[in-house]
């Protein structure tokens, strides 16, 4: 007999904080969180520019994230470039979990900030930060190296776009819910000169029922 799926939904804590820019209806910054059969992949997305067109482009990649999440990260971005094509672009940060690995893998084209951050005090170093590299997908793709980080219980990933300061590190609450702390970041550290969003998980300690 086949044994079920096992659940990973329970592991993983999200919240998301988004701002429009003033003259605008739509963000043009997007992101996605869709469950595969060992875990997540969460990812946020900035349309070029700002408007109906970015928004478009955006959400365009969401969509394309929720429908092929389950592949490996570099077919997957490949495939997000392919969609976008003819649109604005966007740049991303999408990251992968591997719950019974415990591993974390990302990769970031263009300037959506990535950072994890431990939540065991003694690790060193306490935060990283994912490297960025220069890029629009859908219209040029650099040369595309994931790299992957063990997870441990209570470690926070947080995405934002470049409507967001990067230094809203000193905004961080670690015992807070994702959700409050990406209001706070988003409300303290909004440049105001763009569309904004701030995307945060934190990884937890349980799985659901086999």
């Amino acid at each position: 007999m086949a044994g079920r799926r096992r659940d990973y939904t329970g592991l993983f804590e999200w919240g998301v904080a988004t701002l429009t820019w003033p003259s605008e209806s739509v963000c043009g910054d997007s992101y996605v969180v869709t469950e595969v059969p060992h875990g997540a992949v969460v990812a946020v997305f900035d349309g070029l520019g700002h408007g109906h067109d970015a928004a478009l482009a955006a959400e365009r990649a969401a969509e394309t994230v929720r429908r092929f999440g389950s592949e490996p990260i570099v077919p997957l971005v490949h495939r997000c470039h392919n969609a976008l094509i003819g649109t604005r672009g966007v740049v991303m940060s999408l990251a992968a979990f591997d719950a019974p690995k415990g591993s974390m893998s990302w990769i970031g084209i263009g300037n959506v900030e990535g950072v994890l951050l431990r939540a065991d005090r003694r690790a060193a170093p306490a935060h990283e930060h994912l490297v960025q590299r220069g890029g629009l997908v859908g219209h040029s793709l650099p040369p595309l190296r994931p790299s992957m980080r063990t997870v441990a219980a209570g470690d926070v990933l947080i995405l934002a776009t470049d409507g967001v300061n990067p230094d809203f590190l000193a905004e961080f609450d670690a015992k807070a819910p994702a959700k409050r702390i990406a209001e706070k970041i988003l409300n303290k550290c909004a440049t105001r000169r763009d569309d904004a969003l701030v995307f945060v998980m934190r990884y937890g300690t349980e799985s659901g029922p086999e």
